[in-house]
C-alpha cells in the first residue's frame, strides 16, 4: 500500500519536474546567468571605464577587445560596468513592482467593499498616467538623477497593469473553499493572504517580476538615450546615449553601439524565454500539444 502510494506521488511530481527542465525555460535561464555573471564579475576584472587613451575610436583588437569610444575609453570596460548598472535598475524596478502591485491587488481584492474600490480607482489613475512625460518633467527640475530616481519613476509608473492582474487572480481565489474554510476558523486577514492566497499567486507574481525588468532596462535605455536617464553611473541605455553623441555611426564606430544593443536584445530574450515557460506552467494551454501528452 505504502509502495503504491508512492509510486503515485513519483509519477504526480515526475511531470512536474520535467514542465521545469524544458529547453525554453533552461536556456533563457542560462542566457541571464552569464549576463549576471558578466555584470558582477566584469567590473572587477576590466579598467577603469573612465580611463581616457589617446587612441580614440579604434576597432577591437587586442589591447581592447572591443575597442575603445571616441575619447579613448575601453568599450568592453564601460559595458562590464554598464551590465551591473542596467541589471540594478531592472531588479530595483521588479522589486518595487512586485510590492505594489502585490499590495494593492491582494489586499484590495481579499478585503474587498470601499478598500478594493478605492485601490481600484487608485491603480486605474496610475495606469492612465505616461512614465516617459512624467521623467521629462522631473528631469527638467533634477540635474542629477540618480539610479534610485530612476528606478522609482519607471516603478511608480508601472505597477499598474500588474497590480490589475494579482487583483483578478485574487478575486478567483477568496472564494474557494479552503479559503472560506480558514475565515470559518477565525484565522486572521493577513495570516490568510500570506499562507492560503500568497503561495497560489506566486507562479504569477514570479511572470510579472520578470516582466518588470524587461520593462525596466528598456525604459531606462529609451530614457537615457533621449538624454534624462541616470546621469551617476553607466548603464547600457548611457552608452548608447554616448554613441549617438559622439556619432558613432556615422565616424563606423559600430562596436560602441552593437554590444549594448546586443546585450540588450539578448537578456530580452532570456527574459522573454523564461516568462513564455512560467506562462506554460502555470496555464497548461498554452503548453504545445507534445508536452500535454507527456505530462498526462
Amino acid at each position: 500500500m505504502a509502495a503504491a502510494e508512492e509510486g503515485s506521488i513519483e509519477a504526480a511530481a515526475g511531470p512536474r519536474r520535467r514542465r521545469w527542465r524544458e529547453p525554453k525555460l533552461l536556456t533563457g535561464a542560462g542566457i541571464v546567468i552569464v549576463i549576471v555573471l558578466f555584470g558582477l564579475l566584469g567590473p572587477l576584472l576590466t579598467q577603469d571605464p573612465y580611463a581616457v587613451d589617446n587612441i580614440g575610436m579604434t576597432p577591437p583588437s587586442g589591447d581592447h577587445l572591443l575597442g575603445t569610444t571616441q575619447t579613448g575609453e575601453d568599450v568592453l570596460a564601460q559595458l562590464a560596468h554598464g551590465t551591473r548598472g542596467s541589471l540594478l535598475i531592472g531588479v530595483m524596478v521588479g522589486a518595487m513592482t512586485l510590492a505594489l502591485s502585490s499590495f494593492f491587488g491582494i489586499l484590495g481584492a481579499f478585503v474587498g467593499g470601499f478598500l478594493d474600490e478605492l485601490f481600484s480607482l487608485f491603480t486605474n489613475i496610475v495606469l492612465v498616467i505616461p512614465g516617459l512625460p512624467l521623467m521629462i518633467v522631473i528631469g527638467s527640475y533634477v540635474e542629477q538623477k540618480s539610479i534610485f530616481l530612476v528606478a522609482s519613476v519607471l516603478a511608480l509608473t508601472g505597477w499598474a497593469a500588474g497590480a490589475r492582474v494579482v487583483r483578478a487572480q485574487t478575486l478567483s481565489l477568496r472564494d474557494r473553499d479552503y479559503v472560506l474554510a480558514t475565515r470559518v476558523a477565525g484565522e486572521s486577514t493577513w495570516r490568510i493572504i500570506c499562507v492560503e492566497i500568497l503561495p497560489n499567486l506566486l507562479p504569477v507574481l514570479s511572470s510579472g517580476f520578470v516582466f518588470s525588468i524587461v520593462f525596466a532596462i528598456l525604459g531606462e535605455a529609451g530614457l537615457a538615450f533621449i538624454g534624462i536617464g541616470a546621469s551617476d553611473s553607466l548603464t547600457w541605455g548611457t552608452m548608447l546615449a554616448d554613441a549617438q553623441n559622439g556619432q558613432a555611426l556615422l565616424l563606423g564606430g559600430w562596436w560602441w553601439f552593437v554590444a549594448p544593443g546586443f546585450l540588450i536584445a539578448i537578456l530580452g530574450c532570456g527574459l522573454a524565454l523564461i516568462n513564455f515557460s512560467i506562462d506554460e506552467i502555470i496555464n497548461p494551454k498554452l503548453r504545445p500539444a507534445r508536452a500535454r501528452k507527456r505530462s498526462s
